[in-house]
């Protein structure tokens, strides 16, 4: 299949090419740092911003909200909502 926008620079506001899924963790960093963070069912997400120095919390995070942080980690602790999808 041909892709239209192969030639054209990712940016934070292109569209995710690099979709997976998240495992939260207390320890280990996502595997590469994503433009925004899908929560399929909603719950609080506990995480920490690329570059940041504390752990913030999104309480009531809605089932199929996108969350628009550039995160580092997504802690276990804490953390409630599930089926999170990292945009990247």
């Amino acid at each position: 299949m041909t892709d239209a926008f192969a030639r054209r620079a990712d940016s934070a506001e292109a569209p995710s090419a690099n979709p997976y899924a998240i495992v939260p963790s207390d320890a280990a960093p996502l595997v590469a740092t994503p433009k925004a963070l899908y929560v399929g069912s909603g719950g609080t997400v506990v995480l920490r911003t690329a570059g940041g120095a504390a752990d913030v919390t999104f309480a009531n995070v809605a089932s199929g909200q996108i969350l628009p942080v550039r995160a580092q980690f997504v802690r276990a602790t804490g953390t409630t909502a599930a089926d999170i999808v990292a945009l990247a």
